[in-house]
């Protein structure tokens, strides 16, 4: 049976704002997010204007937010490959940016030693005019939403909100990551919220609200097996699967390098089936709104399973 102060707290979640924090990452004001775009008329990258306003946000809610500042590159674009997969590495005399991770935590009460980490990527593609929507400014919208409605319930273990940069070169939860481990932290869950509800023509035209829990290690296929539980046991309509890949990848693969197995990635579909991927069609009017919305409440319910 569905814990009743679990029910209350995902019910908090709000399509309405995860629509317009998706617009405005991926539509109006800002088209995209990254280092090497910068809007007409303006001082800051894309990306940076993205960080100043998931930061207010997150202020406005009263989270301290720490901004971890990594050198980055962006990729190179080859177009010789398929337009999903035309990124490149880059040459060497490439500009240097400094990137940021985003860190905001909310201290456990009585187990605050543990700690559940939601993680997802904040920048778009560097090598392409892609808005990103699906990826990943969706996920971004995810991990903006669950602090706001947890921002007044009070846990046992301490919730650690990561927003981090994926599309420019090196990965910055790499960094989050090893960070964690120096500092010796328990980490008990790792969510990646990327890309949720981006699936197949054939799911979108099917009406299908997809989710699939991936993970890599014995520790990740429990955090999997318990985002279907809570599917179940909440009814919330989700069609939840989950896949095994043989090697850690992504942000969620950053944490199992780095020794924390319980880690996963949700993402509307694995392998991948989203036909605007990388490309310029991923737009805010495309995204399933609805999707992202079951999505994030299966996420918040799972992370309070474990709370």
């Amino acid at each position: 049976m569905p814990d009743h102060r679990i029910a209350t707290l995902i019910r908090l979640i709000d399509p309405d704002r995860l629509r317009a924090h998706i617009h405005h990452l991926a539509a109006d004001p800002l088209p995209c997010r990254k280092l090497n775009y910068t809007l007409p008329g303006h001082d800051r990258s894309t990306l940076e204007e993205a960080d100043d306003y998931l930061a207010g946000q997150l202020a406005g809610w009263g989270y301290a937010v720490e901004r971890e500042p990594v050198p980055v590159q962006a990729f190179r674009c080859d177009a010789t490959k398929p337009k999903a997969h035309q990124y490149a590495p880059p040459a060497p005399e490439d500009p240097w940016y400094t990137a940021h991770n985003l860190n905001a935590r909310r201290r456990g009460s009585s187990r605050a030693d543990e700690t559940v980490v939601i993680v997802s990527h904040k920048d778009s593609p560097s090598w392409t005019d892609s808005p990103g929507a699906y990826d990943n400014a969706v996920g971004t919208a995810a991990n903006l939403e669950i602090p706001r409605v947890l921002a007044t319930a009070e846990l046992p273990v301490t919730v650690w909100h990561l927003f981090c940069n994926e599309e420019h070169t090196p990965w910055t939860s790499v960094n989050a990551a090893e960070g964690a481990r120096a500092r010796g932290d328990r980490l008990i869950g790792v969510f990646n919220t990327d890309s949720l509800g981006g699936k197949s023509q054939a799911d979108i035209d099917a009406g299908r609200k997809t989710n699939v829990s991936g993970y890599t290690t014995p520790e990740g296929k429990r955090l999997a097996d318990r985002m279907a539980v809570v599917n179940a046991d909440h009814g919330l309509g989700l069609v939840q699967t989950s896949f095994r890949r043989e090697t850690p990848g992504d942000d969620d693969g950053s944490f199992v390098k780095a020794g924390f197995p319980a880690a996963i990635i949700n993402v509307g579909s694995l392998p991948y089936g989203d036909p605007h991927y990388h490309a310029e069609g991923d737009t805010a009017e495309h995204v399933d709104v609805e999707n992202v919305f079951l999505a994030t409440r299966a996420i918040l319910a799972t992370i309070l399973t474990l709370a």
